[in-house]
Formats: structure tokens, sequence, C-alpha cells
């Protein structure tokens, strides 16, 4: 039995826009980001694909984006689950600064291992700090030791493979298309685990704003057809592009 499962990173926010690290904090999208939004849903529609249940994490950017996508395929009344596990990556005293000012300040080579390498997370945020979740009321009925200061890649594979497991792979079993909208790095993790990408490789890996990525897993929940990531995206040349560009954003 093969399962059908589509990925897609939320469209451009405002912080994007603006080149500054969001994280945790909830920025809505852009211009750009809500005609993104509706290309995915143009792009979903074009591929012929209707879904049975749809997961996001709970930031808006990602919940305007999945509703913006199934507005497109007349799928709006689709059954969301939403889960704080599928958040972008917490960027702890970095939320909020410019990607490029911070690498001028600190130098090319620790800003990339802040922002690529897979155990080394940035500095962690003050627990008075807005950007603390702990100062969220979103995140007020989680326990206080879930709640990031900070995280690497590897936290946030740690936090989101159980999300995985316990609500998305019984999906796919009962037989559901399911369609997933987060972050680049809630999905670079899980990218990672599907792919089996190596700690140092999955530095290379970025995706995209607001362009779908369809996979087609066997009964262990892998990828059944071997081919470039690339190529797992609805329109591959969209996606090399606009991949570049996240690869450059801290100069």
């Amino acid at each position: 039995m093969m399962h059908r499962l589509v990925l897609l990173r939320h469209g451009q926010s405002e912080w994007n826009r603006l080149n500054l690290f969001t994280g945790w904090h909830d920025i809505d999208l852009s211009d750009t980001g809500v005609e993104e939004a509706a290309r995915a849903g143009q792009y979903l529609a074009e591929a012929g694909l209707r879904f049975d249940v749809a997961h996001s994490s709970v930031l808006t950017r990602a919940v305007r984006t999945l509703n913006l996508a199934l507005e497109g395929i007349d799928q709006l009344w689709l059954p969301v689950r939403r889960h704080w596990r599928l958040n972008e990556r917490h960027y702890g005293a970095l939320t909020g600064k410019d990607k490029r000012q911070t690498t001028e300040q600190y130098g090319p080579e620790q800003t990339n291992i802040w922002r690529r390498s897979y155990d080394v997370p940035p500095p962690p945020s003050d627990r008075r700090s807005k950007y603390h979740p702990r100062n969220e009321p979103r995140y007020r009925m989680l326990p206080q030791s879930v709640l990031p200061a900070t995280e690497c890649l590897k936290d946030v594979v740690v936090r989101m493979m159980p999300y995985w497991y316990d609500a998305i792979i019984p999906d796919l079993q009962a037989g559901a298309t399911v369609i997933v909208a987060a972050h680049g790095n809630s999905l670079r993790g899980l990218v990672k685990h599907l792919e089996g990408i190596s700690d140092t490789g999955i530095a290379e890996l970025n995706i995209p704003t607001g362009i779908p990525m369809l996979y087609e897993l066997g009964d262990d929940f892998r990828p059944a057809h071997k081919m470039p990531i690339l190529k797992r995206y609805l329109d591959p040349d969209a996606a090399k592009v606009a991949s570049e560009t996240v690869k450059h954003q801290a100069g």
C-alpha cells in the first residue's frame, strides 16, 4: 500500500521579508506569502491532490498558509490538527535579529554554525523576554520543561518526531492522504528522517516557502521511490531557485 504525504512550508512571512530570525515568534504572512500560499493551492489542484486530514503548527503563518492552500482545492472544510511540536525551531537570543547583521557582528562561521549545524543552538532567550514561549499565552497549559529557550535542529527532531509517530503515521496507516503545513526547520527535521540524511548532510538542505513536496511512502513509512529531493516538489525548478535564496539569507 502506498501512503501519500504532502509537506508544505508556510509562505513568506513579514519577518522572512525583513530577513529576521523568527522561530517561535508569531508573525503573519507578507503579501508575497499570501500569494505563495494561494499558488500552493494551485499546485495541489494541478496535481489532482485531495486530502483526508491536515496537520499544522500553532503559528499563524503556517495556519494561514494551510487555509489558503486548502481553499485552492475547495477543501477548507478539512479536519485540521494543530500542534506546537510542528513549530519552527526556536532561535533563542537571535530571535528578531537581522541575519546579515548577525553575520557582520559574529562572523560568517559562527552565524553559519548557529543557522545550519545539527547540534549547536544559538544563545538562549532570557526567561523574561517576550520571545520566550513561557510568556506566550498559547503555551500556558504546557509544562515549563518542554518550552525551549533555544533549539538546534537536533532539538527540533527530538520534540517533533513523537508527533510524527503518534499522530501523522496513524493517519497514514488508516489510508488517509495527509498534508502537513509547518516550517523550514521542522520540515527539515522530518525530511532528514524520511530520507535518512546524515547529521552533517542536513546542513545543505534548504526548504523554500510555499512549494508543496509530495512523498509516496511504503509500509515502512519511508519514500517508496528513490529520487533527488528537488524532484519531490510540485514545481522543481521554482524550488531550486527558492532554495538558493534561503541558503544565502545570512550572506
